[in-house]
């Protein structure tokens, strides 16, 4: 008896080949996903349980957006180290803040994060007795902490963690530099942080307060044109438009970053920390943009109601600095809106 061997095919092979290269590729992908970008930290992440260190340690649950998570990572820092205890970042918090600054902290793969057996610690957004002893093994904050009072001891460590990288301070220093090249006189360079965006339905709906408007920006801008010879505005925000339309540049020492168009939150970040001082509206961004620049700092104060829900979650002694300068808003639309 005689026996045919039949050959597969080319579109069996070619099959065969595809679903190979694919199942690779997929694999590869899973691997790099547990390492850290190129321009991060050399910080290391931790890949299975075996790295785990031994006597548990301290993690922070990753929310919000830019200014958040900065107040999470520093917070989680600062609360390690006060317990004695190391500190894990989650993958996403990585992803977030690798790209923009020099973070050391390792970071804590998801897929091993999720076989740990964390006791949940909330904080208030402000500094408690208590929290100087955190009991439990393996603790994962939570809550949006962004408050001084966590960390400003730790000030000249804090701002080495949230040092840019070459290229991102490169670009905005270049921006400013272009801008230093129209005057023949030193400029102070002033950056203006105008935060709208979701908070224009949120604080009057939800928090009984208002935003900042053209009445407070006009005497914030005041405030540095009667102190410095030549202050230069460089205005950041997420509604651009409402910046051209409500903020006087007649005497031309107000520049709209990007040409007034909405830029990236981490160039308009970035462009704010290089700059001499720093006016803000409301916002973590904000807060930090100013915490990391340095100079003088003018905030919006008083922007809620007696009666707002926001004081519950929120104290401006512990949100700003005491030497910044707090101009109080104008109140009186939420007051008409207030039943």
């Amino acid at each position: 008896m005689r026996f045919w061997t039949t050959c597969p095919s080319f579109s069996t092979v070619y099959f065969l080949f595809v679903l190979f290269m694919a199942s690779t590729i997929f694999h590869c992908h899973q691997r790099l996903a547990l390492v850290p970008t190129p321009w991060a930290s050399s910080g290391r992440v931790v890949l299975g349980p075996r790295d785990l260190p031994q006597g548990g340690m301290f993690t922070i649950n990753s929310k919000g957006r830019l200014g958040n998570q900065m107040g999470e990572y520093a917070t989680l820092y600062a609360l390690a180290k006060v317990n004695g205890r190391p500190a894990f970042i989650p993958a996403q918090m990585h992803s977030m803040l690798a790209p923009i600054f020099r973070i050391t902290l390792p970071v804590l793969h998801g897929s091993t994060a999720s076989k740990i057996p964390w006791r949940n610690y909330h904080l208030n957004d402000w500094m408690e007795e208590e929290y100087r002893h955190i009991p439990g093994e393996y603790v994962r904050l939570t809550g949006y902490p962004c408050s001084w009072t966590f960390y400003h001891h730790l000030r000249d460590e804090i701002l080495r963690e949230f040092t840019l990288h070459d290229h991102v301070r490169q670009e905005a220093q270049k921006f400013l530099q272009a801008l230093q090249a129209k005057w023949a006189w030193q400029a102070t360079f002033v950056g203006v942080h105008v935060r709208r965006g979701d908070y224009v339905h949120v604080m009057p709906r939800v928090w009984k307060g208002v935003l900042a408007d053209r009445g407070y920006l006009r005497q914030a801008l005041d405030w540095f044109r009667a102190r410095y010879r030549s202050p230069v505005f460089v205005v950041t925000s997420d509604d651009m438009a409402w910046c051209r339309q409500n903020i006087n540049s007649s005497l031309r020492d107000v520049v709209f970053a990007g040409s007034g168009r909405q830029g990236s939150p981490a160039k308009d970040f970035a462009l704010l920390t290089q700059c001499n001082h720093t006016i803000i509206t409301v916002g973590t961004f904000g807060i930090w943009a100013a915490y990391l620049a340095g100079g003088d700092t003018v905030y919006l104060a008083n922007f809620t109601l007696p009666d707002s829900p926001f004081h519950v979650i929120f104290k401006p002694q512990a949100a700003f600095l005491p030497e910044w300068v707090g101009i109080a808003a104008n109140l009186g639309q939420a007051r008409d809106n207030s039943p």
